[in-house]
């Protein structure tokens, strides 16, 4: 054991012996656990004796041993035991050695881990996790149990761009015979099985796809049951036994063709149809695989090239003794490492994440006031709403609400909130529990409290208390019938009372199958923390590098949003400012990457930043062609960048580069072949004996006036190139009318419009696609989308609808659509019918009758800052109405204003900054 007392018999040690593989897989193991024996007493000293400069590398392990705590001593050498016992030293080894590597040798950012892991301290010793388990009572037996042999599973984040180079040092470093991915194989899905087969029988597409709508997407309606009372699994058998339809065909003998097409169909049902490549299972052998498994090559898409796969997939490939090891892609990691390369290059700021300050005041605020967009794991509306009831002031309440939101325990974040906030006693069922469930307030959270409790209360092993919360997890109940006596009786023999005891296990049978792994919690809190302390107080940098990984315009726009409420200015692209992606300058301005304007290829953004990094910023549109190579960065780069706006700083306006000469040529044309010109020049310059002596005879051509773009049409060619409207929107002028005249925004509507059945909408946004269709009655419909900042929406116009209103229909158009879903009288669907169109200009002003403003009488302050701020102009004009609140009294004095004043954006904004309350009559 792990005291070095020999525990076994000679015949119970030739078994383990021989279960671990034999001898000479005794001796290698014993190799191995001394090695990492060694690699983790002189981590324990890195880790935990900072504070005995005595103990230097190479110190013995007697002293480190004697130096530790005797919870840390203990805790390591009761894990080494554990895992030399069961085999897995090398696996420890290997795991420590590819993270060290990925760190040391690539610079790649690894996480602190994820899952069960994390509630080793061996791990934390060797750097594979980065979360004291001590500290925050994780325990190891959650990750490996003696009593429930398992495999071990380190799962690993690396920074998304890293993961692969990681990869490649494996194979490079363990043999590319040894280093294998994992097969997936891809399934014959119901729908799909009627759509093939009914493609190689040659059954029209209509009867095909009329078959495919009988098939549930969600399942079988709640008043189908099988013969045992559940509802039956969505497959064709049961499919033809309780769809009508279906049902016919099969029993139909006049439908034969249809009943062999589903017959096939039925036996293709869920047979592999493709193969692919896991998502991040990796294998590593101690030999050759293909003595092992068998393999065979798949494109990956990622790589670009084939890679050795094994053919057994993740559920059978350790029953022939391989170990798979996950490498997983986190964004946030990529995330946090770019924005930490901006702030060293803005402000000379050199950040070690792993080791900011666990109590940072301005990272507290962020939460506690819910500014979590762009954040880890905490950014949901649903749980900003928690965060600003909580008010999280120490880590342990960002854990906890990590574990509890999500489906199941959201019913009990409300109960943690009044706890913490002093509305509701903390109280403990027995006294002594107070140790495990201060920091969540008496409630029981995560799965490690069950555990520890199961031990303090009635002295359970370590194996039996894993076994308890396995059991309560997945309500084994014939195993939870097997533990709640010896709970009752350990507990009683510890002096509790057994009514109590009874209490527990109830309460724990009810919510335990809720309990979340506390390990996982903590670690993916860390790095959920690590993003909001650089938000908190970096924020241009770090919603820069945000912006940069958005992925698609939604989400941009959605953390452009945020950058505003924030105050961080977000601009269009400028060529002496723009790098790749999204960058913050030194003003906390962010710019838009050179990358994302379409029409300007990754060379073109090579050569700009290249030469502006060689020999400074450029002067203007002139020293642009000069200097910048014209065969990497072409005519049509050149406009794509004026019509994004990356040459407004040179005061240039966008019209002008497609301003037409006398020989009908564009000035962006002229402007190019100057570049040309000049370069040539320059080149034969320097060729020539004399080229020192020798100007350039090439003119610049004049830049042309030009009439000046519509707004709309300056704004709808920015976005055709930048994929967003960057330097203003088209809807900026509508504000009132967008804000108070809509009932919703459309990400809203489309989210939820359907089930709000019958309820009328006024949506407003810019008509950005109109066409005409001929209808199957032979009338005309057309087809509108209209988006606003939210999202887009499609509208189909019929009959009066379509005859009244198709000329609001332009694209470019700022309109408001008033809609309902209803039931259709023709196929008895949900539709979507428009009931009419307006144009928003049309509406400016005429729709806000009264403004109702709350105060109480600590905010009488701001009664005469509001009045100053209605001196402003504005096309809207409103009643004005304070509702003033004595507090003492608890009475209300409402005061009318005998003047309409006018209402502008910037007073509204104010208010809501203010945490003004108030209410808009429309």
């Amino acid at each position: 054991n792990e005291k070095h007392e020999v525990v076994l018999s000679q015949a119970d040690a030739e078994k383990k012996i021989k279960k671990l593989g034999g001898y000479n897989k005794l001796y290698r193991i014993k190799f191995e656990a001394d090695y990492l024996e060694k690699l983790v007493w002189e981590g324990a000293r890195k880790r935990y004796l900072t504070d005995r400069p005595d103990l230097t590398a190479g110190a013995d392990i007697a002293s480190i041993k004697a130096a530790l705590t005797d919870e840390q001593r203990e805790r390591i050498i009761f894990e080494l035991h554990t895992i030399k016992t069961m085999g897995f030293p090398g696996y420890f080894l290997i795991v420590a050695d590819y993270i060290r590597g990925a760190r040391e040798e690539l610079g790649v950012s690894v996480g602190p881990g994820r899952g069960s892991a994390a509630g080793s301290v061996v791990a934390y010793c060797l750097w594979i996790t980065d979360i004291d388990p001590l500290r925050y009572d994780l325990l190891f037996e959650r990750f490996l149990n003696p009593d429930r042999i398992s495999l071990p599973d380190i799962d690993v984040d690396f920074d998304d761009a890293g993961r692969g180079r990681v990869l490649d040092w494996i194979t490079d470093k363990y043999g590319k015979e040894k280093v294998a991915h994992i097969i997936t194989y891809g399934t014959m899905a119901t729908k799909s099985a009627i759509a093939d087969v009914g493609r190689v029988e040659k059954i029209d597409l209509p009867t095909v796809n009329k078959l495919k709508e009988y098939i549930p997407d969600r399942g079988f309606p709640d008043n189908i049951k099988d013969e045992k009372g559940k509802s039956p699994k969505v497959n064709l058998v049961n499919c033809y036994k309780y769809i009508p339809e279906l049902k016919h065909i099969m029993e139909d003998p006049g439908n034969d063709e249809l009943k062999d097409m589903l017959t096939y169909a039925a036996e293709l049902e869920d047979t592999n149809r493709q193969v692919g490549i896991h998502a991040c299972g990796v294998i590593i052998g101690a030999d050759d695989l293909t003595n092992i498994a068998p393999v065979c090559t798949i494109y990956d898409k990622e790589s670009k090239q084939d890679v050795l796969v094994t053919q057994y997939d993740g559920h059978v490939v350790e029953t022939v003794g391989l170990i798979k090891m996950d490498f997983l892609g986190l964004k946030n990691l990529t995330i946090i490492k770019n924005a930490i390369q901006m702030i060293k290059k803005n402000h000379g700021v050199e950040i070690d994440i792993d080791h900011i300050p666990i109590d940072d005041e301005a990272t507290y605020k962020l939460f506690c006031e819910g500014n979590t967009v762009g954040t880890f794991q905490f950014e949901s509306a649903g749980m900003q709403k928690y965060l600003r009831e909580l008010e999280p002031h120490v880590f342990e309440d960002l854990i906890a609400m990590n574990a509890l939101y999500r489906p199941g325990p959201m019913d009990y974040i409300p109960d943690f909130i009044d706890r913490k906030q002093g509305r509701k006693p903390i109280e403990y069922d027995i006294p002594c529990m107070e140790k495990y469930l201060k920091d969540t307030y008496g409630i029981t959270v995560y799965q490690e409290q069950v555990m520890l409790l199961s031990r303090l209360l009635a002295g359970f092993t370590r194996g039996e208390s894993d076994v308890l919360r396995k059991a309560m997890g997945k309500k084994q109940k014939d195993k939870l019938d097997k533990l709640k006596p010896k709970f009752i009786k350990g507990g009683e023999e510890r002096g509790h009372d057994s009514k109590t005891l009874e209490k527990i296990w109830s309460d724990w049978e009810a919510f335990a199958s809720y309990a979340f792994n506390k390990s996982h919690a903590t670690c993916y809190s860390w790095v959920a923390y690590q993003t909001a302390y650089l938000k908190a107080n970096y924020p241009s940098e770090y919603m820069a590098a945000v912006l940069s990984r958005s992925g698609d315009v939604d989400k941009m726009t959605k953390f452009m949003d945020e950058c505003k409420a924030i105050g961080v200015k977000v601009m269009g692209p400028d060529i002496n400012e723009s790098f790749k992606s999204f960058s913050a300058n030194k003003e906390g301005i962010i710019r838009f990457g050179l990358n994302g304007i379409k029409g300007f290829g990754s060379n073109s953004v090579d050569a700009i930043i290249a030469e502006r990094e060689k020999n400074g910023p450029f002067k203007d549109v002139y020293d642009v062609v000069e200097r910048v190579n014209l065969s990497a960065c072409n005519r049509r780069a050149i406009e794509a960048l004026a019509l994004s706006g990356a040459f407004d700083s040179f005061g240039v306006p966008r019209e002008a580069f497609f301003e037409k000469n006398t020989k009908g040529e564009d000035f962006s044309e002229v402007l190019v072949r100057y570049g040309q010109q000049y370069q040539l020049d320059k080149s034969s310059q320097v060729n020539s004996l004399f080229g020192d002596m020798m100007d350039s005879f090439t003119s610049k051509p004049p830049i042309p006036k030009a009439e000046p773009w519509p707004n709309m049409e300056k704004l709808s060619r920015e976005r055709d190139l930048v994929g967003i409207y960057l330097s203003a929107h088209p809807l900026d002028p509508f504000f009132m009318e967008m804000k108070f005249g809509c009932t919703s925004t459309i990400k809203n509507f489309v989210e939820t419009g359907e089930s709000h059945l019958g309820h009328e909408y006024v949506l407003g946004g810019v008509v950005t696609d109109y066409v005409e269709r001929p209808t199957k009655r032979g009338n005309n419909c057309g087809i509108l989308k209209i988006e606003d900042k939210t999202g887009s929406v499609e509208f189909v116009l019929f009959d009066k609808v379509f005859t009244e209103y198709r000329n609001y229909c332009i694209p470019g158009t700022a309109i408001a659509v008033r809609c309902k879903y209803e039931m259709s009288h023709y196929n008895n669907k949900v539709s979507l019918r428009v009931s009419s169109i307006a144009f928003l200009k049309d509406l400016k002003g005429k729709m806000v009758q009264n403004i109702i403003i709350n105060l109480n009488e600590k905010q009488l302050q701001f009664g005469s800052l509001m009045l100053e701020q209605l001196k402003a102009e504005s096309d809207t004009k409103c009643g004005l109405i304070f509702k003033i609140h004595d507090l003492e009294t608890n009475r209300y004095v409402e005061m009318k204003s005998k003047f309409r004043i006018p209402l502008t954006r910037e007073f509204i904004e104010q208010l809501d900054e203010l945490g003004i309350k108030y209410k808009v009559e429309v």
